[in-house]
């Protein structure tokens, strides 16, 4: 099996990551928003993003969920995965998230983040190591470190997941586990 080839420069800022924070919709979900006659919300999550969330946890990489909107389906999954900072409808994204590295005594160098459109841009070009799906809006290009080659819902999540776990020499004994 041939790992991916990350840019050298991203390799080294991934290395340094100890907490990654992810928007949801567009990021997590395909940024679509399904609505039933009696008002109930369904998104679609990509099941290779769960795991590759779980195998961070399992790497000792702390994952946060920062969205905007309030949504139980994400509330659902969230807590299916086990997201240990998981804030939904929270407008000041990069308050959040400087208050979760704040709390686990990190700098924001230590913190990645992945999103795809304005409500993020603050939050990348605040952290050490900034992500975005192929989907990502191109206003937000030229702050992002590196762009998934798959789009939200799609697996850009494990892609992102992926890169830290091979950044931080973790893959071969994934490989080995009997865990999987």
């Amino acid at each position: 099996m041939t790992a991916p080839a990350f840019p050298a420069d991203v390799l080294a800022r991934a290395a340094r990551i100890r907490l990654i924070g992810f928007d949801v919709d567009g990021t997590l979900t395909d940024g679509g928003l399904y609505y039933a006659a009696d008002g109930s919300e369904s998104k679609r999550f990509h099941v290779q993003d769960g795991m590759g969330l779980v195998l961070l946890r399992q790497a000792g990489i702390a994952t946060a969920w920062i969205s905007a909107r309030r949504s139980q389906a994400t509330l659902l999954r969230g807590r299916e995965l086990g997201i240990a900072h998981l804030h939904l409808g929270e407008s000041d994204k990069l308050g959040c998230l400087r208050r979760i590295a704040s709390a686990q005594g990190l700098g924001l160098d230590e913190v990645a983040f992945m999103g795809d459109d304005l409500p993020d841009l603050a939050v990348l070009r605040a952290v050490g190591l900034a992500l975005a799906p192929a989907n990502v809006h191109p206003w937000l290009l030229p702050v992002v470190h590196w762009v998934a080659p798959r789009g939200g819902g799609h697996g850009a999540v494990r892609d992102a997941c992926d890169l830290l776990l091979q950044a931080q020499g973790r893959v071969e004994a994934l490989l080995g586990s009997q865990a999987l």
